[in-house]
Order: structure tokens, then C-alpha cells, then sequence
């Protein structure tokens, strides 16, 4: 594999020694020879239901209300799913006969829907969509949240050596790998090419127009998409197969030279995800040369994000991924967020951007300003989608007995924010005071310095 020389190196928020910057370092750019992936698939116990291996176009009723760890699979299609994955340890009274069961299981966890805080008043947007009852792979786009015109994410799942079919979006393309690893491969307008292995932790970015294929390598793969298009819809997804299905025959011939006969066996319907060839160990065996090269590695598609260690703070810890670090991804910043039982993403807004979030691990809530005096509290567990306006406050709330762990995505140059705590403690003492009544012993607690995720 060819290596390309690394970005100069740039500016970072820099920390206390012994605490890692906010931001990671160029080196974690592209395909790197000593990067090892994971070996192991994860342990999924789950028992097939009755009908859930008949043909797929058959379409029976499958009854998962007392399986054990209900997959997404039917037929020969479908796969294993790791998670993330809503998780509710209450059980539903089935005597209750005033009731549905399946809107008190909601209203169980969505309390703050229920029993909301006295402090909401009216009805913001709708932000909060549980991607893991959309199917699979799983969509958001404005079909669902109609209010989240900036971004739309899809979580898809690949079992071991299958593919996600050769294809190009008019949107970009950001991903963040959610479990496994998997095998990316590009080439851009110039001809030049692209590969790396990529897994847990890691983020790829593709550009709208460049072609690329996705292959999960052993234990199969699970990522999330975000596109910068709130009406994106995988449907409209340019496929490969598409495309030879579309041309005459006698076209695709003339085009690569080669006889008619050539394309007798091309598949009848699109692939979209589909088994495939085990990709080689040795990813140079996959590595395609052209006279054009290597697409160069400060504009590398792929950032080892999973090897850049976490900024730790009182109630948890921030990584960020955004142009500084990424600049092939130049309008997607992201952070992922670690906050430990009790603790708080701190109360903020983002003036430059929507923010795009997905839970990750764990539960939690968040309540949604709008002004002048509009707010919303939402719910969420892992696998939810939320969306919060650009300059709208919200806080993040752990409200269970494990870390939360969420993404939060901006279309923006860098991953910016406002914390409500620091413009306070930055602002003259005597002018808060006076507006908000706080005690001299209050106004003594304030920090100048943002706190990120406060502890419980």
C-alpha cells in the first residue's frame, strides 16, 4: 500500500497533560500497515420464530411477542443485530384491559412524555424517532422527523463477507462504525483510488457523486450513515446494478469493448445488500493501482477515529471529529459523548448548526427550548434518533444506571457549541445577578471554562 506524506501538523484544544485533547492527531488519517482489527464476532443468542426462514416473498406474519432476542432476518435476507437496541426491563401487565399494551410499554419509556416536567410549555418540534423500529436497515429522514431538514441517518447491518452494493449518492456520505469492521473502497473524479479497513470507533466520509462499496470482514459489521439532506431516502441510492440494468445491452458492449454475451447473467433486480467472496486478508491483494495513484492521504476518506483517546471530564468524557482532524469531511462535525450514571451533557445550543444525534449505549433525556417560551421533554434509549435545532438549548440527561454514550453531528466547519454555564460565569456578575436573583454563594459556582458533561 502506497503512503502518502501526512498532514502539517495543526492547532488542536489542548488539555492538561495527563488528559488527551478534545481533538485527535492527522496520523489516525487513512490506511495504516500496523492498524489491527477485531477477530472475534460478537455472541448473539436468539431463536428463529416460526415462518422467519420461509421465502421472503412468501411474507408470512411472524409473531415475536415471546421470542427470545427477535433478529432482523427473514428468509435468506437480513442479518444478526448487536445493537444498539431499545431495552426496557419492566414487563406490561397483560390484566390490564383499560390499557394497550403496546402504548403502555411506550408510555413506560417515554415517562417525560407521560408525566412531563412542569417546566414544558406548549409543543416543539417532534425530536426524538426511535430508529430501531424503522426496519432494516433501519431510515430516518424528514418521512418521519418532517422538522430535520438539515441531516437523515441510516443504521445498516452486514453479516461476514456480504456487501453493500457498489453505489453514489447525490448527498455526502458520513459513517461512523458502530461494531465489527469492514473493507471501504473508492475512486474519485481524478482516477485516483481508495481502500482501508476500517472498525469500531471509526469514521469514513464520501464525497456526493464518488462511487464506493462497502464489504464486512469477519465478524460482520454495524454502521451508522448520515447524510447532509434531511429528504435523503436509501431507495434513491445510485446502484451499479441499476445502471447495467438500464442500458441497452448493445451499449454496455460498445462502452467496455467487450462482446454482448458478456452481460447475459447480469442480476435481474438491484442487489443493494447481498453475500459475497470473503475479502483477502491482505488488503493489498485488493489494493487497484492506476496511473492517477492513491487519492492523497490529507484528503483520506477513512479517520481511525477509535484510536484517538477520549478528553475526560467530571461526568464523563468528549472526543471530536471534524475538519481540523477530517478535512476531506469539510462541512461534518461530531462528537461523541460518554456520560456516566447521574451526569449531564451541560445545557447548550449550536448557533452555526441543526445537531444531528444518535444514541449509541444506554438511556436518557433531554429537554428541547425553543423561544420565546416553547419547551419539550423527550426520552430516549439507544438506537434513538434526536434533532435539535440550530441556537435551540437542550441539555442530555443520563437517566440510567449505565454510561450513556450518544453521537452529535453538525454541518459546520468545527464542532462548536454555547454552554449556558459559561455564559453566565463570562458575563458580568452584577448583570446576572440582577436578571436571574442568583445568591452571591450561587453566582461563586459559576465556571469560565465550559464543563462539556457534568457529574451527577
Amino acid at each position: 500500500m502506497q503512503l502518502i506524506h501526512l498532514l502539517p501538523i495543526l492547532p488542536f484544544i489542548h488539555a492538561a497533560p495527563s488528559n488527551p485533547p478534545l481533538r485527535g492527531s492527522p496520523d489516525l488519517l487513512g490506511y495504516s500497515s500496523s492498524y489491527t482489527l477485531p477477530s472475534q464476532a460478537p455472541d448473539i443468542k436468539f431463536t428463529l420464530v416460526p415462518g422467519q426462514k420461509d421465502d421472503v416473498d412468501d411474507g408470512v406474519y411472524l409473531d415475536f411477542e415471546d421470542a427470545d432476542n427477535p433478529q432482523p432476518i427473514r428468509g435468506d435476507r437480513g442479518g444478526t443485530d448487536p445493537g444498539p437496541s431499545m431495552v426496557c426491563s419492566v414487563q406490561i401487565d397483560q390484566t390490564d384491559s383499560d390499557r394497550d399494551p403496546g402504548n403502555e410499554y411506550y408510555d413506560r419509556i417515554n415517562s417525560d412524555k407521560l408525566a412531563p416536567p412542569g417546566t414544558d410549555s406548549g409543543q416543539t418540534i417532534n425530536a426524538q424517532w426511535p430508529m430501531e423500529n424503522a426496519g432494516w436497515a433501519r431510515q430516518e429522514n424528514t418521512n418521519v422527523m418532517p422538522d430535520a431538514t438539515l441531516m437523515a441517518g441510516v443504521d445498516m447491518r452486514l453479516e461476514p463477507g456480504a456487501y453493500r452494493e457498489l453505489h453514489w449518492h447525490v448527498a455526502a456520505e458520513w459513517s461512523l462504525v458502530l461494531n465489527g469492521s469492514c473493507r471501504i473502497q473508492a475512486v474519485n473524479e481524478n482516477g485516483e483510488t481508495f481502500i482501508d479497513d476500517v472498525k469500531e470507533g471509526d469514521v469514513w466520509f464520501f464525497p456526493p457523486g464518488v462511487p464506493h462499496s462497502i464489504q464486512a470482514l469477519d465478524p460482520g459489521v454495524e454502521f451508522l450513515l448520515v447524510f447532509d439532506d434531511g429528504d435523503f431516502s436509501e431507495d434513491n441510492t445510485f446502484l451499479a446494478s441499476e445502471v447495467f440494468a438500464h442500458n441497452p445491452k448493445s451499449v454496455l458492449a460498445k462502452n467496455f469493448g467487450i462482446p454482448i454475451t458478456a452481460f447475459e447473467n447480469l442480476p435481474k433486480d438491484a442487489l443493494y445488500i447481498f453475500p459475497g467472496t470473503p475479502a483477502p486478508k491482505d488488503i493489498e491483494e485488493q489494493n487497484v493501482s492506476t496511473a492517477a495513484g492513491p487519492i492523497p492521504r490529507a484528503q483520506s476518506y477513512s479517520y481511525h477515529f477509535s484510536e484517538q483517546p477520549a478528553h475526560e471530564v467530571a461526568g464523563g468524557s468528549v472526543k471530536i471529529v471534524d475538519p481540523a482532524t477530517f478535512p476531506i469531511a469539510s462541512n461534518f462535525s461530531a462528537a461523541v459523548v460518554t456520560v456516566k450514571p447521574g451526569g449531564m451533557r451541560e445545557i447548550h445550543w449550536h448557533p452555526s448548526s441543526d445537531e444531528w444525534t444518535f444514541f449509541i449505549r444506554g438511556q436518557g433525556r433531554a429537554t428541547l427550548f425553543s423561544a420565546p417560551s416553547t419547551a419539550t421533554t423527550f426520552d430516549y434509549r439507544a438506537g434513538d434518533v434526536g434533532y435539535f435545532p440550530r441556537s435551540n438549548s437542550h441539555y442530555i440527561e443520563n437517566t440510567g444506571d449505565e454510561d450513556l454514550m450518544f453521537l452529535e453531528v453538525l454541518q459546520a466547519e468545527s464542532f462548536t457549541d454555547i454552554a449556558l454555564g459559561q455564559w453566565l460565569a463570562s458575563t458580568s456578575r452584577q448583570i446576572v445577578a440582577d436578571t436571574l436573583k442568583l445568591s452571591d454563594e450561587a453566582l461563586d459556582k459559576l465556571k469560565t471554562e465550559k464543563q462539556f458533561v457534568v457529574a451527577g
